[in-house]
């Protein structure tokens, strides 16, 4: 897939605020400072399109953009960032949870997981939640470059093998790094293959 245009259209409070649009959405969430906006600079080639930020949970709000004018990138606030109080942490769960059950144009949640360090409880957690609920997903290790290939190959195992243990079936998983762009071709060419099975259903 060749990425023409990729352009910001608004942010959302509140997930029922979002644009009312009929186009896929593909979404990206994870831990705070997993590197989310630097890889979604690194998909469209937009260095500036997600703001990054060296303090960690800074996005707060649902960020929709628009690309190629036929689908959405959709950047999520970041789970798990201790440093917010009760009733923030509490804000941002709803939020999260309203737009992955409830939004229709969700078409795939990207989940991103840092590999340089041993399943987290939080992203188990998360993911199963998303399992249990039905929401299609596939996971994306971030920041390859890191660590040494096969160190890479063994946390993805590890990640791969605690889920086996309660799914039948495994999720699609991408390995990435925003430095060097390995990673985009696979995910792009994903997205495209998905939305072309979309436009092959019958309405």
């Amino acid at each position: 897939m060749i990425i023409k245009t990729a352009k910001f259209v608004c942010s959302s409070p509140r997930a029922d605020m979002c644009p009312k649009t009929t186009e896929p959405e593909y979404a990206f969430i994870g831990r705070s400072n997993v590197g989310k906006s630097s890889l979604i600079n690194m998909l469209t080639r937009h260095n500036k399109l997600a703001m990054t930020s060296s303090t960690p949970g800074k996005t707060m709000l649902v960020n929709h953009f628009i690309i190629n004018d036929e689908w959405y990138i959709v950047d999520l606030p970041g789970y798990g960032f201790a440093q917010r109080g009760k009733r923030e942490m509490d804000k941002l769960k709803n939020l999260i949870e309203h737009y992955v059950l409830e939004r229709e144009q969700l078409t795939c949640l990207f989940v991103l997981i840092d590999i340089r360090h041993e399943p987290q409880k939080k992203d188990l957690e998360f993911i199963n939640f998303l399992g249990e609920n039905g929401v299609p997903f596939a996971l994306v290790f971030t920041k390859a470059d890191k660590i040494g290939k096969q160190k890479v190959n063994a946390q993805v195992n590890a990640y791969l093998k605690q889920l086996k243990d309660q799914w039948e079936e495994l999720p699609p998983h991408f390995i990435t790094s925003a430095e060097t762009g390995l990673g985009r071709d696979d995910i792009l060419n994903y997205i495209e293959s998905v939305n072309k099975s979309l436009e092959e259903q019958p309405e």
